[in-house]
């Protein structure tokens, strides 16, 4: 996601159980409180209404506000304008198709539909939304299930087509068209059911099945599904891997440029090898092992991967939610920022440029002589467990650097700001996960401002050497490990050590140690503190900091926790930590808060969950 508007306020009105996080970071954590933005904006004049998760931001000079719907509710339009236009932009987007197996090649799912529009005049009513569910997946061989429609008013996106299963079975059609399985043919997109003909514009068609006459054995292939704007890729016949996934559409409707609808990859029938899915939450095909396909993102429509048919336990990728958002005028800027780059907010005294992924900040007014920054690294990958008797470890959370009044003199005024990827989480192979990535403000003619990412949680392995986390912003745990019965020691692992920055005032602590042979493994380092040591159970992360550089609190940083055999899975620390796991793969840590990804446990789809990217904050008087 690259940030693309300037976010002025936000509110939550609704209460959403389901609602990720990562929404809540990136769309609601604007400074000053409800019609409270900054001194550039006065009340706001638009409609007035209620429903979804609110984010207030402005795009270039207008203000709009932006109701933000991940599951079904009301637009309740409660008020209308004296001043500004009454009626809204909207964005539809159904859910995506779940992806297929089969003893031949599976199909991906296809993309949700997805409809945009603008002028959509409202009155004083209530408005239902419907947010279609994402298809469902399956086990072995057999077919997945169609995506839910979304709906706004009048306004409905058809849920993607299932891909084709077990023989020669054809993608399913819907909003995007499921892929093929093995010379069966793809389903069609705009397909909507009890509407005239042509459907509105949704999506586009999966691909068809094919077959790779190779010896000793041909090799089937499913086709990937449909996305918003490229259809699905056919099996290419030649090779070992099935078809791609259709790309998505982007959308700045919520004031962050987002891909939605992207489709999911197809699967061959007998070799491991995966196929991407389509950028906008499109899931892979047959990963490597297991041999499961991806399951779509979450609030994108993207479409389910499609499994292994190679394997009688194999599962395919569910197909993401879908989203409805509607967004409306509410006001417009009359004072401009002193700089340009990252997402514009407004506190009630400062103006925050937020970067979310890499770009630059550049002075364009020569009385900005200096600002406040925060620097936050990514953090590191948890650890995998492919074993049924042990822990991995959490990974450790990226450093932080703080200063206030750092001097920006306008020439020269262009500062390189890059924001650090998270670590991928270790896989079932027993490789390791990776570290984060170092975030950055980087200016010639001025000093380097460097986070170093936070070190990776190593996966428990059935040897008995000892495992230490990596070290680097804030170290990764130690892994857990088996012993071959009562009374049998192994050794412990230690955890990783914070890394040193240049200059020292970053923000870093160690990994938690394991204990054995309890199995349990060590929590990743947080910002604010050491992770704790596994035992019978898994550490918890160490937790994060808290900084009010956007204008509110928001802790970042915090360590993954690890994972364990038959105890409490570590939790993740404060600040966006992964928790880890006692039966299954660690969860991710938060985007945009540079923390560690929780440790797998005691299954073998153990994997660890990946860290959190990183985040550059920098803000100065408006």
């Amino acid at each position: 996601m690259g940030a693309r508007s300037s976010k002025i306020t936000s509110q939550n009105n609704r209460s959403d159980g389901h609602l990720l996080e990562y929404f809540r970071n990136t769309f609601v954590r604007g400074g000053g409180g409800t019609n409270a933005p900054g001194p550039s904006f006065g009340p706001p004049q638009g409609l007035t209404a209620t429903g979804g998760v609110i984010s207030d931001y402005a795009d270039g000079p207008t203000v709009y506000r932006a109701h933000i719907f991940t599951s079904s509710g009301t637009f309740d339009v409660t008020g209308l304008s004296a001043s500004l236009p009454n009626n809204v932009e909207y964005l539809v987007v159904a859910g995506g198709g779940g992806g297929s197996t089969g003893t031949n090649g599976g199909g991906g799912g296809g993309a949700g539909g997805f409809r945009t529009g603008t002028g959509f005049s409202v009155s004083v009513a209530p408005y239902p939304v419907f947010v279609g569910a994402g298809g469902a997946n399956v086990v072995g061989r057999g077919v997945g299930t169609n995506g839910g429609n979304s709906i706004f008013s009048t306004i409905t996106s058809q849920g993607g087509g299932r891909g084709g299963g077990d023989g020669s079975v054809n993608g399913i059609p819907g909003g995007s068209g499921g892929g093929g399985a093995y010379n069966g043919s793809g389903g069609t997109g705009n397909s909507e059911t009890g509407t005239a003909t042509p459907a509105p514009s949704q999506g586009t068609n999966g691909g068809s099945g094919a077959q790779y006459l190779s010896r000793p054995a041909p090799v089937d292939q499913g086709g990937g599904g449909g996305g918003a704007s490229q259809a699905g890729t056919d099996g290419p016949g030649s090779g070992g891997v099935g078809g791609a996934g259709g790309n998505g559409t982007s959308s700045s409707i919520t004031g962050i440029t987002t891909h939605y609808a992207g489709g999911g990859g197809g699967s061959t029938d007998n070799t491991p090898t995966t196929s991407s899915g389509g950028l906008g939450g499109g899931g892979a095909g047959a990963s490597p092992s297991p041999r499961n396909g991806v399951s779509g993102t979450y609030a994108t429509g993207g479409g389910g991967g499609a499994g292994n048919g190679g394997s009688s336990t194999a599962l395919s990728g569910s197909g993401g939610s879908g989203i409805v958002v509607v967004r409306y005028q509410i006001g417009q800027l009359t004072a401009a920022a002193k700089a340009t780059g990252g997402a514009i907010s407004y506190t009630p005294t400062t103006t925050v440029h937020t970067f979310y992924s890499s770009g630059v900040f550049t002075v364009t007014n020569p009385a900005l002589s200096s600002v406040d920054y925060l620097v936050v690294a990514g953090g590191g990958g948890g650890g995998a467990s492919a074993n049924s008797y042990y822990g991995a470890a959490g990974g450790g959370a990226g450093a932080i650097r703080y200063a206030t009044s750092f001097a920006t003199p306008s020439s020269p005024g262009v500062y390189t700001v890059t924001v650090g990827s998270g670590g991928n989480g270790g896989d079932l192979l027993n490789n390791p996960g990776s570290s984060g990535s170092t975030s950055s403000i980087s200016n010639p003619a001025i000093t380097t401002v460097t986070a170093g990412g936070g070190g990776f949680g190593k996966g428990a392995q059935t040897s008995t050497t000892a495992f230490p986390g990596n070290s680097d912003g804030s170290g990764g745990g130690g892994a857990g490990f088996p012993g071959t019965g009562p009374g049998q020691t192994s050794n412990a692992s230690t955890g990783g050590v914070s890394g040193s920055v240049t200059p020292t005032s970053g923000w870093g602590n160690p990994g938690g140690t394991s204990s054995s042979p309890l199995f349990g493994a060590g929590g990743g380092g947080g910002a604010a503190s050491a992770g704790s040591a596994g035992s019978s159970n898994g550490g918890s992360g160490g937790n994060g900091l808290a900084f009010t550089i956007s204008g509110t609190s928001v802790t970042y940083a915090g360590g993954g926790g690890g994972g364990c055999y038959a105890g409490t899975a570590g939790l993740g620390g404060s600040g966006g930590g992964g928790n880890g796991n006692n039966a299954g793969p660690g969860n991710s840590g938060v985007m945009g808060t540079g923390s560690g990804g929780g440790g797998g446990g005691n299954s073998s789809i153990g994997r660890g969950g990946s860290g959190g990217s990183g985040i550059v904050l920098i803000a100065y008087p408006s």
